[in-house]
């Protein structure tokens, strides 16, 4: 644009031969002396090799002058100049001039500030040529200025072309003839109305742009003001606010970009009918909602872009009346419904991207639109079969993405008849077969076609084969087999990568007779099952190839020698086979091998030697059983990801594993590794941030060396034989998530300095050592992302605490954040690196057995206080967390009745109160909670009748039993004698009821007891004494007589005891 206005400018300058004045040349020649250009640029290519004294200087290249010979134009734009316009440059003598353009240069030093001398000058351009530093209050003073271009396109940090002081306001203030002002990249760091109110005055200004400028919002209204403005730039700035109804008011508007504005609210529809508007972008703005109206027919729209918004509903199918439109970009929005026909009537169209949408049915024709590069309709619910005729004559075409959709049926032949097809993308669709008609014209030159993830079967055309430009050809997850003609792929000599991956293919591709010259350029292959039985041996001469995955195949035995000496090979993946042995002897491993995987096989020995410059290296899994080298440190240097889990090594910890200073995940659980944690593993966690320990035998006290600078997000130390507290410096660690200290012997009170990591969101410490109460000092901190707490056997103590729970507000999250959050598997669930997956496991015991969560949902809730000596009632802040899905508090003291309250827990699915001494009924409420699978009661002093319920009584019976006064279903009920119903318990021998005396030491005292009852008990006339009475000679009636059993009777809705002999 700039080019083309200087030209324009340039066309009103009449340049004369001959009328040089001597002074003016005299300049120029000091001016050319005095730059110095960048070393590396070749000075011959410069406009200043043609300044010459003997020639005119008005007809020196990038010179104009006026009719008396006055230099009025200077252009010495992309010349790599560097020095030589400083204050003292003889430039500032050249008063004359009213266009100057020293644009694309490299100057590197701030704007000299004797610009005011040149105050005739209607044009300045001085953009992105690293000029950094203030922006001098001397541009202010040329006041003439029409045409202001300070722009920057890129620039270091610390080396910024910065507004401040002078402020924007002060620097604009006098340049009331200003109409093009262009500030892009310019620091200006000014708030909506402090940089919008400095703009008012300029009411000539035609064109704004001010992208990246790090302004703030809001948007004010008024500038609609400013009633010329024709272009608005403002791409790349943290605007934050809606866009105000007033822009509608800019009738000439004709270029708006706001993308990248963090624009918020809705977008007015009006401003897509301003009729001069050709270009709108206002796409990357997550939170900024919008619909389209009706688009008129006088419509003059070339650009629409969208994209990354929250633009939805239907298309309506007047979009079609865009004419004119050459590029539309609705992708990553909330669209819905069919793609309208009329998108055919945009034969303008160049480039179409609606991907990432909810559209549905078929897609329409867009044969009208011959100048079509690209057209993205990935990621949709689009569907049928897709006619031939759809793509005839577009043969423009480059780029055609089709992903993700649910077509069906053929796959159109006329897809490789578009001569400038590069790119052709329909996986993961529904497509079964090719068109039954060859290929007649094979024409186009594919370089990437992609088409996993169908149900391909059936005949492979044979000119299918003539596609001899391929470059990329993925055909994994399909139903390749039978009669394909898979075996003419060797044909293909350009193929740069190859995906084979999920095909039966070991009885149809003839693996042993593929030539060594077969595939010359090929770099990868992709082989992941496809029922391979042994290593293809064509590879050994593949000596282009970086990539070889060859996972879950049931290829058995040696690991041959030669895959190492694979000089290219970068990254190789043999997991999920049968390899027992790597061959030996085994040389250095390739130097370039950065990336190693060799999880679940059967590989036995001693570890291999690490590739010096390895990245990611996974062993885990397999039969490894020496100790970890001494030395490992000195080949982990640039290793970011180690995993040695699951194997039987042992030995303990080298120190000099420290030395992996790029380290990022490092997992030695379910080894035999003993010894202490070394100290300068725990000084790593600046860079490491997921380490897992758990199930070795590691002993001695947890390092207290975390950094400040902590980056730990998953701490596993879970079955070690590890003691002493828990250090404090782990607070260092604040985006810790998980922390696992599980079956261990770590001595300590509850940790309440854990609450100062506010993103945790798993803390294990079961089965150790602790003690004490769980109540924790004042503190502002909260779990507010807490979602699985297991302290269950330890010896806490005390009652729980009521004010602590309520901090916990994961529990307690709102359901539509809930459900918002079940969509999508947080990044603590699954860690991604590079080109790693790492998954956390998490135990916990769940409806009495251990069960291990491997991939766990943000929504998954648990808390497990079980095997303590917890006491007092179950605070009423416990029933207030509505998310929690999984409670144990069994096996402590707690009394009290059950809250009624503990229907508000609508989301739990595991239940367990057993072994306390809970009193009264069950609350009714319980019957409501209707994802209930496991509920146990057992073992408290519940009475009552059970509540009824679905849910309730789908329970066994010993989910009450050990309740003397309960009774109800599920509790099987008995026929007396007399007709009327009882419910029995289902008592175990006396020895089993909840007794308190033992057999050893009432040898002599139950004869004691029981003769002093008959004689004195007609002397009871109490009534409490002779319950009490009555129930001590059941007791010990029961205790001598095994066959006896206490049964309760219930008689009009009173429940009564009595004493039966067993048969």
């Amino acid at each position: 644009m700039m080019s083309l206005h200087w030209l324009c400018l340039c066309n009103h300058v009449l340049v004369v031969s001959g009328l040089c004045l001597d002074e003016q040349r005299s300049l120029l020649l000091q001016l050319k002396k005095s730059i110095t250009f960048r070393d590396d640029i070749d000075k011959r290519s410069s406009r200043l090799t043609w300044w010459n004294a003997s020639h005119d200087c008005c007809s020196w290249m990038g010179v104009t002058c006026d009719l008396k010979g006055h230099v009025t134009g200077l252009d010495l734009s992309e010349e790599f100049i560097q020095g030589g316009f400083d204050n003292s440059s003889v430039l500032f003598s050249l008063q004359h001039l009213q266009k100057l353009n020293l644009a694309f240069n490299d100057f590197h030093h701030e704007i000299p500030a004797r610009f005011n001398k040149l105050d005739k000058l209607s044009y300045l351009n001085l953009s992105t040529s690293s000029f950094m530093g203030q922006i001098p209050i001397e541009i202010s003073q040329l006041t003439r200025l029409v045409t202001l271009d300070l722009s920057v396109q890129y620039f270091r940090l610390g080396h910024e072309l910065i507004i401040k002081n002078p402020s924007l306001l002060k620097l604009v203030q006098n340049l009331t003839s200003i109409r093009q002002l262009y500030l892009d990249g310019v620091i200006i760091s000014a708030s909506g109305h402090e940089w919008c109110n400095a703009l008012l005055p300029l009411h000539d200004l035609q064109e704004l742009s001010m992208s990246g400028c790090n302004l703030s919002g809001p948007l004010v209204p008024s500038l609609a003001t400013l009633k010329n403005l024709s272009v608005i730039v403002l791409y790349w700035n943290n605007l934050s606010s809606p866009v105000p109804q007033t822009f509608a008011h800019f009738k000439d508007l004709t270029i708006l970009n706001l993308a990248s504005c963090r624009l918020t609210g809705t977008f007015p529809q009006v401003v897509f009918n301003i009729e001069t508007l050709s270009f709108i972008d206002i796409s990357n703005n997550d939170n900024l909602h919008g619909f389209f109206p009706d688009f008129p027919l006088s419509g003059s729209l070339q650009t629409l872009k969208v994209g990354l918004t929250m633009f939805g509903g239907a298309l309506p199918h007047s979009i079609g009346n865009m004419r004119h439109l050459a590029e539309l970009d609705l992708s990553n929005c909330g669209f819905k419904g069919r793609i309208p026909n009329s998108l055919s009537n945009l034969t303008e169209l160049i480039s179409l991207d609606l991907a990432s949408n909810n559209f549905i049915g078929p897609m329409p024709p867009f044969d009208m639109a011959k100048n079509l590069t690209s057209l993205y309709l990935y990621n949709n619910d689009l569907s049928g079969t897709i006619p031939s005729s759809h793509f005839e004559g577009l043969h423009n075409l480059e780029s055609i993405y089709l992903s993700s959709n649910s077509f069906t049926g053929a796959i159109p032949s006329s897809l490789f008849t578009l001569r400038s097809l590069r790119e052709l993308w329909l996986d993961f669709n529904q497509f079964d077969q090719f068109q039954l008609e060859e290929f007649m014209n094979v024409s186009s030159s594919i370089l990437d076609l992609d088409l996993s993830c169908n149900n391909l079967s059936g005949p492979f055309p044979t000119s299918f084969f003539q596609l001899t430009t391929l470059s990329i050809l993925k055909l994994s997850s399909n139903n390749l087999n039978g009669s394909t003609q898979l075996n003419k792929l060797w044909e293909l000599k350009g193929l740069d990568l190859l995906d084979l991956s999920y095909n039966n293919l070991s009885d149809n591709v003839n693996f042993t007779n593929v030539e060594p010259s077969s595939f010359p350029n090929l770099t990868t292959l992709t082989l992941i099952s496809c029922d391979l039985r042994n290593f293809p041996v064509f590879l050994r001469s593949l000596s282009t190839l970086v990539s070889l995955d060859l996972s879950d195949n049931q290829i058995q035995g040696i690991v041959p020698n030669w895959i190492w000496k694979l000089h290219d090979l970068y990254s190789l993946n043999i997991s999920q086979n049968y390899l027992t042995h790597l061959e030996g002897p085994l040389p250095n491993l390739n130097s370039n091998l950065n990336n190693l995987d060799l999880h679940c096989n059967k590989l036995q020995g001693p570890l291999p030697i690490f590739a010096k410059y390895a990245m990611y290296l996974d062993f885990s899994s397999n039969k490894f059983s020496t100790f970890i080298p001494q030395d490992i440190g000195n080949y982990l240097s640039q290793i970011y990801f180690l995993s040695l889990s699951n194997n039987t090594l042992h030995g303990s910890i080298p120190d000099s594993i420290c030395n992996a200073s790029q380290l990022q995940v490092l997992d030695l659980s379910i080894n035999n590794i003993s010894g202490i944690i070394p100290p300068c593993l725990m000084m790593m966690s600046d860079i490491l941030e997921v380490l897992n320990l758990k199930n070795n035998n590691l002993s001695g006290f947890i390092p207290n060396t975390m950094t400040a600078a902590c980056s730990l997000w998953t701490l596993d130390l879970h079955g070690n034989l590890l003691d002493g507290p828990i250090p404090k410096s782990i607070v260092n660690c604040s985006k810790l998530e998980v922390l696992d200290l599980g079956s261990n012997q770590i001595i300590d009170g509850f940790p309440c300095f854990l609450k100062e990591i506010s993103q945790l969101r798993i803390l294990v410490l079961r089965n150790n050592k602790f003690q004490g109460s769980m109540r924790c000092a004042k503190t502002n901190t909260t779990w507010e992302m807490l979602q699985i707490v297991d302290i269950a056997l330890n010896n806490f103590s005390g009652q729980l605490p009521r004010k602590f729970l309520s901090t916990w507000k994961r529990f307690i999250i709102h359901n539509e954040v809930v459900e918002k959050l079940a969509k999508n598997i947080d990044r603590w669930s699954l860690f991604r690196t590079i080109s790693a997956y790492y998954q956390i496991s998490v135990s916990i015991t769940k409806k009495g057995l251990k069960t291990d969560l491997v991939t766990i949902l943000t929504i998954y809730t648990c808390i497990d206080f079980s095997s303590n000596r917890f006491e007092g009632p179950i605070p009423e802040e416990l029933m207030e967390f509505k998310e929690l899905h999984f409670l144990n508090l069994s096996n402590n003291a707690l009394s009290g009745e059950i809250p009624s309250t503990i229907g508000n827990m609508r989301q739990l699915e595991s239940l367990d109160f057993s072994q306390n001494s809970l009193n009264g009924e069950i609350p009714v409420q319980i019957a409501s909670l209707t994802f209930l699978s496991y509920l146990n009661l057992s073992f408290n002093h519940l009475v009552g009748k059970i509540p009824t319920g679905t849910q309730i009584q789908s329970f066994q019976a010993s989910s009450f039993e050990g309740n003397n006064g309960l009774y109800g279903s599920p509790l099987p009920s008995v026929e007396n004698r007399n007709g009327t119903n009882s419910w029995m318990l289902p008592q175990q021998k006396c020895g089993k009821l909840v007794c308190t005396v033992d057999w050893n030491f009432i040898s002599v005292e139950v004869g004691l007891v029981f003769g002093h009852g008959i004689v004195f008990g007609p002397i009871l006339i109490w009534k409490g004494w002779r319950i009490w009475y009555w129930k001590l000679i059941h007791k010990i009636l029961c205790w001598i007589f095994p066959q006896m059993y206490l049964e309760y009777v219930t008689q009009r809705g009173q429940p009564y005891t009595t004493l039966r002999w067993g048969h």
